[in-house]
């Protein structure tokens, strides 16, 4: 039995294989319309989601099967004190998979820790987002064509942003992949990142604080915004809030195949006039999400089609 708890819990080449099932899911869709049929999914969303939950419901509705679970801690046990540990026993004996977003770090390797079932990582804190990073990958590879010789933008809350750890964990096993971090100095990536990721990696990257002084170079543009939830007060993240706007006056300074992603939600990072620019994918990217996510439970699920 296996879990996805971080992107680093798979190979390389057990990623390529995965991108590759999402692929053939999105150009043959009626071929898996069934290969779940019977199973059930479990969502335990201990925090508020809309992309990542009803795109893992959307995911295995698409796979045939059902799912059942709960979207917030206040309408689980959870509210009655219940602990994770417990909760994943229970949840064992009545569905065959599970996704979990919890606030805090490591509760998904807790609930991993004591499931008989497998267990995905949905989001744990400012820690890890697995399955984003399959979405990310999935669309770079998708419309790039490739997931080496690269140059990737990061842009905003790179302290706080799970995504963006999770994102620069997996691209460093790649070939010739170069970061540029932009962000003000509040929301700089973590030390053990830049130390024990990029550092020890051997990995290309500069630390930038204007998005003009680096838009021109980059494949790609991954956007976040900046997370109100994370920040312990109110002053703090109204004075970084708007600090990153991507606009088109801005994206006339980028190449012409630059692609701009977001996990989203956004707020203001990214002015919708630039959503009709043919190199703005994020919309795209949560379609991906439905696909690599699909592909994923086939694969925890040890099920071929």
């Amino acid at each position: 039995m296996r879990h996805l708890i971080s992107p680093l819990d798979f190979s390389v080449e057990e990623l390529d294989k995965l991108l590759d099932l999402a692929n053939d899911i999105e150009n043959n869709p009626d071929k898996y319309a069934e290969a779940c049929k019977r199973k059930k999914l479990a969502t335990c969303f201990y925090e508020p989601s809309t992309r990542t939950r009803l795109s893992f419901e959307a995911a295995m509705l698409n796979l045939g099967g059902s799912v059942l679970g709960f979207a917030g801690a206040d309408s689980s046990s959870a509210a009655k004190g219940e602990s994770v540990s417990d909760t994943i026993r229970v949840i064992s004996s009545y569905a065959d998979i599970c996704a979990i977003r919890h606030p805090k770090e490591g509760a998904a390797l807790v609930a991993a820790s004591k499931s008989d079932i497998p267990v995905i990582n949905a989001g744990d804190g400012g820690h890890q987002h697995p399955t984003q990073t399959l979405t990310d990958l999935l669309t770079i590879r998708s419309l790039k064509g490739r997931l080496d010789n690269i140059t990737i933008g990061l842009c905003g809350d790179l302290k706080f942003g799970r995504t963006v750890h999770s994102l620069i964990h997996a691209l460093v096993r790649y070939e010739n992949v170069k970061f540029v971090l932009i962000s003000p100095e509040e929301l700089r990536v973590p030390e053990y990142i830049r130390e024990d990721v990029l550092k020890a990696h051997g990995i290309e990257y500069k630390e930038v604080e204007r998005l003009e002084d680096a838009i021109g170079e980059l494949d790609a543009l991954y956007m976040t915004r900046v997370q109100r939830e994370r920040f312990f007060n109110e002053e703090d993240y109204i004075r970084l809030k708007d600090f990153y706007v991507l606009n088109k006056a801005k994206m006339e300074m980028a190449k012409e195949d630059m692609l701009v992603l977001h996990p989203l939600p956004r707020v203001n990072e990214i002015a919708v006039e630039v959503d009709d620019d043919p190199r703005a994918v994020y919309f795209k990217q949560a379609q991906y999400g439905v696909y690599v996510r699909m592909a994923l439970i086939l694969t925890l699920l040890g099920i071929e089609v």
